[in-house]
């Protein structure tokens, strides 16, 4: 079979998706296309391949919440089997969904979460003390904090971080369907598996002979009424810990930085009102969030409003358009750091999804986004080398994920 180039993905992506998310106007504003997608007035469009799409904030909470959508119909011809035959219950419906979610949710629960706080804090004052004039944001703070807290949490040695970089670049793109991915991308991402798998394989022997006080530990001791993970499902849900913890935390604490810097009246806001961070951590996830779409398929034929969906169909659920949605959010494209203080807006976004497959991190990503954000505007911090509207900018080719390559900034001491 012939190689898939990146020119030829391009272009079967813009005909499956209706836009071609390697644009890079579509990758520095994807919300001025989703105003364009939403203006025509249709609540869900179809394109050339039969793809349904939806901006819309109810539609896409509904199918979220709809038991009759799912993942990965057989035939759905998005995906490609993996040589690493493990797949984590992100990707999974019930019941085999629901039986590793609850598995995994007993050694990752929101106390082990919070008992992580002061080392957190800990850790965003050594990246950040010392440091000033240019630096990048990205590789300074938001890429750093969240590797170092998922290998601490796994209890993965000091000296294999670096390993992580390459392998969480790879597997990032894993999010994106594979008709978004060259070739080569493809085998990057299953070399990646590969080597991360036999990687944790080994880890999880020494934790099974000599448990320790870390999460790969709890995982591999888990139990809910004699049921355990097998060894396949441990290492699937490791990988999506280190993309989903890891990535995601990096875009939002990187794209939550930008758009304070881009806004100085809601950043003098930001430092006028510390008590108040969670609420604007809310607000920078619904402004400009780290995961901007999801897909599901019709596990049996349905109707959407009004439009019959056939089993086997896929809808794109343009979750970021979603927390723009005029119909739910006033003034959506405003950054508005008081939105979640003042009782407005009652849904709050869909930054980390909806029903069942409600992102099990968001508990770690908001932590990690409400200290790194808060001590680093307690510092003096500008733009550097681009304009206020952030011209210039580069962002990463995965198109499930949004996020910066580099943010460069001035820190003065």
């Amino acid at each position: 079979m012939e190689d898939r180039t990146a020119q030829v993905v391009e272009a079967e992506a813009a005909a499956v998706l209706g836009f071609d998310p390697g644009d890079p106007a579509f990758r520095a504003d994807p919300y001025a296309h989703y105003r364009r997608l939403a203006a025509g007035g249709r609540r869900l469009h179809r394109t050339e391949v039969g793809l349904r799409v939806t901006t819309s904030y109810d539609l896409c909470e509904q199918v979220l919440r709809d038991p009759r959508f799912g993942h990965r119909p057989e035939g759905g011809g998005l995906w490609r089997e993996s040589r690493v035959r493990n797949r984590s219950f992100l990707t999974l419906d019930p019941p085999d969904h629901t039986r590793l979610r609850r598995l995994v949710s007993k050694a990752f629960t929101p106390r082990l979460v919070e008992r992580l706080r002061p080392r957190v804090e800990a850790l965003v004052d050594e990246l950040l003390d010392g440091v000033s004039g240019e630096v990048d944001l990205i590789a300074t703070l938001a890429y750093p904090l969240p590797v170092i807290v998922i290998s601490e949490m796994l209890g993965v040695p000091p000296r294999d971080r670096d390993l992580f970089k390459g392998w969480s670049d790879s597997l990032a793109r894993g999010l994106d369907p594979d008709f978004l991915l060259p070739e080569d991308e493809i085998g990057r991402r299953e070399t990646a598996r590969e080597e991360f798998a036999a990687y944790f394989r080994d880890l999880a022997a020494e934790r099974r002979a000599r448990p320790q006080d870390d999460l790969l530990s709890a995982l591999v001791s888990v139990s809910d009424g004699g049921d355990v993970l097998s060894e396949e499902e441990l290492l699937a849900t490791c990988v999506l810990l280190l993309v989903a913890g890891h990535e995601t935390t990096v875009n939002l604490i990187g794209n939550g930085a930008l758009a304070l810097l881009r806004d100085p009246a809601q950043l003098e806001l930001f430092r006028a009102r510390p008590e108040n961070v969670q609420a604007a951590v809310e607000e920078l996830l619904r402004y400009d969030p780290p995961v901007q779409l999801t897909l599901r398929a019709a596990l049996e034929d349905v109707e959407l409003d009004g439009t019959p969906v056939e089993r086997g169909r896929l809808v794109l659920l343009l979750t970021g358009a979603a927390n723009r949605d005029p119909a739910v959010f006033d003034d959506p494209d405003r950054l508005d750091l008081t939105r979640y203080t003042e009782g407005r807006d009652a849904p709050r976004h869909l930054s980390f999804g909806h029903g069942i497959h409600f992102c099990l991190g968001a508990p770690l990503a908001r932590l990690e986004g409400q200290v790194a954000l808060k001590k680093l505007f307690e510092r003096d911090v500008a733009l550097a080398g681009t304009d206020a509207a952030g011209g210039g900018l580069v962002y990463r080719d995965n198109l499930v994920l949004r996020g910066l390559r580099d943010l460069p900034v001035t820190i003065r001491a």
